[in-house]
């Protein structure tokens, strides 16, 4: 075995470890002037509505229910913290496009957002969740410009890689990373996943760890 399949291996295991601690919801934040304080690091997920954010969450942390899932677009209108101790906190955004919502609800929504971007300084990274079966959209894209021109650290996560044969998965993974190249702010791995039968849930853990390593945060 390669050092670099045994590093893996290691980051894996401590993924695993990680994300079986005891996690916790901490706060639903409507606006950012009620945002719980800073600590340790923060990791937000953001996507299209409906493209699996709180599933996500769920598959992550191992917990069946921590975040609240719908089939209706839109459904998650605030800012969910959930924290595992003082190190690592996961962010559930609002879905941004379709929205069953009032036009000036989603603008309000929208403002936060960008609002909790350029200001969350301990915000080290975004997970962007795009439908593995669809890829970038122009909607995306314009989120990705955002990011970039403010700087903030961002990911592709591909949801719903199940549904996709290994051909067609190759191919959004390759066309993804080339659509990456160009961005300052992206991180160059894709990762692809599917909560419903925990594909790269493993890689996505081991990908935290990293970053917590990084800053030097405990999870390894």
């Amino acid at each position: 075995m390669s050092n670099t399949e045994t590093d893996d291996d290691a980051l894996i295991e401590a993924g695993r470890r990680l994300f079986a601690g005891e996690w916790t919801f901490v706060a639903a934040a409507p606006t950012v002037d009620v945002l719980p304080p800073m600590r340790g690091i923060e990791i937000a997920l953001a996507g299209r509505s409906n493209v699996g954010k709180s599933s996500l969450v769920n598959a992550l942390t191992g917990r069946r229910a921590l975040a609240r899932t719908s089939v209706t677009p839109g459904r998650t209108q605030e800012l969910i913290f959930f924290s595992l101790g003082p190190d690592l906190t996961l962010v559930d955004m609002p879905g941004y496009g379709f929205a069953k919502a009032p036009k000036e609800k989603v603008d309000a929504w929208t403002e936060t957002i960008h609002a909790y971007l350029r200001g969350r300084a301990n915000l080290a990274r975004v997970f962007v969740l795009i439908d593995s079966r669809h890829g970038l959209k122009p909607i995306d894209l314009g989120v990705l410009d955002g990011l970039d021109k403010a700087a903030v650290s961002y990911a592709i996560v591909l949801t719903k890689a199940d549904q996709l044969k290994k051909p067609e998965l190759a191919a959004r993974i390759a066309e993804t990373e080339d659509a990456l190249k160009r961005r300052p702010a992206a991180y160059p791995q894709v990762f692809p996943t599917s909560s419903r039968d925990g594909a790269g849930i493993a890689e996505l853990r081991a990908g935290v760890v990293r970053l917590m390593a990084e800053r030097g945060l405990g999870g390894r």
